[in-house]
């Protein structure tokens, strides 16, 4: 750094700003001394100035599965956010596994990480207030959390109640719900609002599909589970607890000859790219991906820079419905 800040001929302080705290340095100078890092090829020590501070410039996001694109969008809105701060976010696939989960707590809480965002398998995991009582800043993405956190999420009981309320709304009186498990939080809530609009309208009561992932292959296995319904108590339309069910559900049901929306109508939830782009473009309940992530990476730097001063905050997003050809508005009168 010495090296540095005599190439560029300023103060050694100002290296140190430069690199730890660029706002604090104009931008003229900050180019000089970038320029000085260029041509001498400097390397900043990174483990000697973690050892001296005792944290790295390292944010962490335990997602509940990477192969789901929701969680990939969520990532990128807090990517944004770490650039602009001049921090590296590592991305962690919990696997919807709470062992694997914890095992990734306990490796980022060894590697000094500056804070953990992170949606978890189960929302009270006690592991996680571990975490927070040792001092490492958490945020909860996706779901709700105690007053010793921060949190972001979307209203998925408003998100239940939306996507069942329009199946209604089409004619539907039988409608499926498809997801799981259950102990996870969003699939709860979001089967809580699908029965909320049921009962105001007086329908039938919801059939539970309960599945082991929230992934494609389940989605079909749940068409295979429900094209094996008696006729007389088969539902017309379901609700999926997220697209990549729904997707699964909506291959199956083309594999055994189902016309979607005439003999089985479908919503998913999330609202990913591939929902617009499936064969039968997919209804879906949508969230703000990228501002979730975003918001979550600023509320988590923000307790990071202040922990003493900072004040926990929950926000939560409402969620919209966008409708596609997986789900049609009968005439009146239509039956289900």
């Amino acid at each position: 750094m010495k090296d540095v800040a005599a190439h560029a001929g300023v103060a050694l302080g100002t290296v140190s700003n430069v690199l730890n705290h660029p706002e604090m340095v104009t931008e003229r100078t900050r180019k000089r001394v970038l320029d000085a890092i260029a041509e001498l090829g400097f390397v900043r020590n990174e483990s000697a100035r973690q050892l001296r501070g005792g944290t790295s410039r390292t944010l962490a996001y335990v997602v509940l599965d990477t192969r789901n694109p929701f969680f990939t969008d969520v990532a990128a809105g807090a990517q944004q956010v770490a650039d602009e701060a001049g921090r590296a976010l590592f991305l962690c696939d919990g696997g919807e596994d709470a062992v694997r989960q914890a095992n990734y707590l306990d490796l980022l809480e060894q590697q000094r990480v500056e804070g953990i965002l992170i949606t978890p398998v189960e929302a009270d995991d006690p592991r996680i207030t571990a975490v927070v009582a040792r001092g490492t800043p958490v945020v909860v993405v996706d779901r709700g959390a105690g007053p010793d956190r921060c949190s972001v999420s979307v209203d998925d009981v408003l998100g239940g109640d939306l996507a069942v309320s329009h199946l209604l709304d089409a004619g539907h009186r039988r409608i499926a719900f498809i997801g799981g498990p259950r102990a996870i939080g969003q699939v709860a809530d979001r089967v809580t609002g699908a029965e909320r609009a049921l009962a105001r309208a007086d329908a039938e009561p919801l059939t539970l599909l309960e599945t082991a992932r929230l992934d494609v292959a389940e989605g079909r296995r749940a068409g295979e589970r429900l094209a094996g319904l008696p006729a007389a108590r088969r539902p017309s339309a379901a609700f999926c607890a997220n697209d990549m069910l729904a997707l699964g559900l909506l291959q199956q049901a083309v594999r055994l000859g189902l016309r979607v929306p005439e003999d089985l109508a479908i919503v998913g939830y999330d609202d990913i790219e591939f929902a617009a782009a499936a064969a039968v473009p997919l209804t879906s309940v949508s969230q703000p991906r990228q501002l979730l992530g975003r918001t979550a990476a600023e509320l988590l730097l923000a307790e990071a820079r202040d922990p003493d001063g900072h004040e926990h905050e929950r926000r939560v997003f409402e969620p919209e419905l966008v409708v596609r050809e997986s789900t049609r508005i009968r005439p009146l009168g239509g039956v289900a």
